[in-house]
């Protein structure tokens, strides 16, 4: 009889993962950046909308997160 034992390899290396968790935080900070600025009342239009924060500096960090999170994915761990 053949023993046949298949060890379990992860598809990543510990770092990729690391790596990924803060791209994923990265672009969730980008979402939370990018929420708000709404009116309460419906007849009335809030400038809020337009500011540095939601048009620039959010979508910015989510375009951030995503590089990091390619990054994760396509580093190549160094095979001893």
């Amino acid at each position: 009889m053949k023993n046949n034992e298949q060890k379990s390899e992860f598809l990543f290396n510990n770092i990729n993962y690391k790596i990924l968790l803060v791209g994923i935080a990265v672009i969730a900070l980008g979402f939370i950046l990018m929420s708000g600025g709404g009116s309460d009342d419906p007849n009335v239009f809030s400038d809020a909308i337009f500011n540095f924060r939601r048009i620039r500096l959010a979508p910015t960090t989510v375009l951030i997160g995503f590089g990091i999170t390619i990054y994760a994915i396509l580093k190549n761990p160094k095979k001893a």
